[in-house]
């Protein structure tokens, strides 16, 4: 009898012609990402529904000719909905003067891991905390950086789905890590990152632990956790030459 894990790594290019999309777009509160999928011919299509295909990857998770499709959601009228912001980006990076300018983007994206049933940070007893900030900041060990291995295959993972991420370590609070994107091109930055947050996502669901982007996870002098973003356009370039 086939394992599970058998039927979820099986190859199907040699038994249909059909491409499994994972359709990815943010939710209606503008905080939460969904997905839903389709096995489909080679031809990208929309959902009827109002989510529009804006950006593809490579699929780590069912590898072969099946894709990841970053979207972004429409009403039945066919507007925007209030939170989707990629609209009036678009036309915004779209615009003659700033495709010259080539603006890059390099943003580090700060997280934490979670235990499932109590929503506690990654290594900290239960109800209690761990030792002072300080030796956790890019660190080795066992008793440091929690969650290295939901961490490494992120980097893999994104990394097979030709995304540029350039970077991972942990932070300062323990159970805290960041990862890097970029330098990419416009509104690239942002599908990349959204991308980025739904691999990591998926991967925390396999290994049982939860994923939050909360800026202040835990109260007190904790470390918090943020987006920084880091910019420069073509003409700012010339100068670091």
């Amino acid at each position: 009898m086939a394992l599970l894990s058998d039927l979820i790594n099986l190859i199907l290019t040699d038994v249909t012609d059909k491409v499994i999309y994972e359709y990815v777009w943010i939710g209606g509160s503008g905080l939460v990402l969904r997905s839903k999928a389709r096995a489909l011919l080679l031809i990208l299509q929309s959902f009827p529904n109002g989510i529009i295909p804006q950006a593809i990857f490579p699929d780590p998770f069912r590898r072969g000719n099946n894709i990841l499709v970053m979207c972004d959601a429409y009403t039945p009228s066919g507007e925007p909905i209030p939170t989707n912001k990629r609209f009036d980006a678009a036309k915004n990076f779209s615009h003659p003067e700033v495709v010259a300018g080539v603006p890059w983007y390099g943003i580090e994206q700060e997280y934490t891991l979670l235990q499932k049933d109590v929503k506690w940070p990654l290594g900290w007893p239960v109800g209690g905390f761990p030792g002072p900030q300080g030796p956790y900041y890019c660190s080795i060990g066992a008793d440091k950086p929690f969650g290295r291995e939901v961490v490494d295959a992120h980097y893999k993972a994104c990394l097979y789905a030709g995304i540029h991420i350039n970077g991972i370590n942990a932070e300062v609070m323990p159970g805290q890590w960041e990862f890097q994107v970029g330098p990419a091109v416009g509104i690239s930055a942002g599908d990349q990152l959204w991308v980025e947050r739904y691999i990591l996502e998926r991967i925390t669901e396999i290994a049982g632990v939860v994923l939050s982007f909360d800026p202040k996870p835990i109260p007190g002098d904790w470390n918090g956790a943020g987006a920084h973003t880091n910019f420069s356009t073509k003409s700012m370039r010339k100068w670091m030459l």
